[in-house]
């Protein structure tokens, strides 16, 4: 088959079409026919070794697919060992979902692993009550997109949206945030307070760096940030816990692996997206569909912050 493999740690160059062999089932995975993989923004750091979990080389890229089974059942999976970026895939039946009709491709790769993350994110981590104020950081991308309208249709009070462009922005309103800023910013704390008119009282944030900081010093007492990345590779300034309990605020972070290991918090964050999706209570935003040999331009455009919403490999002409 053909697949994306990686055979040597680095940015997008990396990113090679190659003749490789089927992959075989065991251990109870299913062979799955892809006909659309999703592009993630860890799947960068994948590349290059620098994601949270050490890689093995040679390695095939994708964390999520939709598929047909040998059964002819479409369904959309989470690959926690990978293998996404390829004509064939073998998932997990414990990480996998039937696809309702009318839900394409596109937009079942949009929900699962990033509207996994932002449901979790906002209902498991934040724990969001309603009348809270929200601050999505990256309110654009793939997991932005979607959160900036769960916080809306759960009751947040207000929902600031941050994109580091215009048009980023413009799109961050449309999908219902009431205030959006510059995400550069010079002084972002400031920006985050004037546009909420006053502190917040949660921060989904993955940029990492100045953002987090910045983010975290505009917290109300009791609120709470919620890191679940790093996209800038920039290291934030350690966190003082003095800090924290002279301001009643916390910081807590969230990887979807965890969710991976107790797969009933994935199926029950997936129907109820699938429902809202159906129901066009939830807009998916795909930002671009490339073919499987151009993942390179695919991770490129990503890390340049050309993109908006999620991201599709297809692998079949």
């Amino acid at each position: 088959m053909k697949a994306i493999q990686i055979t040597e740690f680095g940015g997008p160059e990396v990113l090679v079409l190659r003749d490789v062999p089927d992959p075989q089932p065991d251990n109870g995975l299913v062979p799955v026919l892809v006909s659309a993989a999703g592009i993630n923004y860890a799947d960068t750091h994948q590349a290059e070794n620098s994601y949270h979990q050490p890689a093995e080389l040679p390695l095939i890229p994708g964390a999520e697919v939709v598929g047909t089974t040998p059964e002819g059942n479409r369904v959309v999976a989470l690959l926690p060992a990978g293998g996404g970026y390829a004509e064939r895939a073998l998932v997990s039946p414990a990480l996998s979902v039937p696809l309702p009709e009318g839900i394409d491709d596109a937009q079942a790769l949009a929900l699962v692993l990033q509207g996994a993350t932002a449901w979790h994110l906002l209902r498991t981590s934040a724990k969001l009550a309603p009348g809270e104020t929200v601050v999505v950081h990256a309110a654009a991308g793939g997991v932005g997109t979607l959160a900036v309208q769960l916080a809306k249709r759960w009751g947040a009070g207000k929902v600031i949206a941050a994109a580091s462009s215009e048009d980023k922005r413009t799109l961050a309103l449309e999908l219902g945030a009431d205030a959006a800023i510059d995400s550069n910013a010079a002084d972002l704390k400031q920006a985050i307070v004037d546009a909420a008119g006053g502190k917040v009282d949660v921060v989904l944030e993955m940029v990492g760096g100045r953002t987090f900081d910045q983010s975290l010093k505009s917290l109300a007492p009791f609120g709470r940030l919620v890191t679940y990345g790093m996209a800038s590779r920039e290291l934030p300034e350690p966190v003082d816990v003095v800090a924290l309990n002279y301001h009643s605020t916390g910081v807590i972070g969230f990887w979807l692996a965890h969710v991976f290991r107790r797969p009933e918090m994935f199926t029950r964050a997936m129907e109820e997206l699938l429902d809202m999706a159906a129901a066009g209570d939830l807009r998916t935003v795909v930002g671009g569909t490339y073919p499987l040999a151009h993942a390179r331009r695919a991770h490129e455009d990503l890390r340049s912050r050309r993109t908006v919403g999620k991201l599709v490999l297809e692998p079949r002409e």
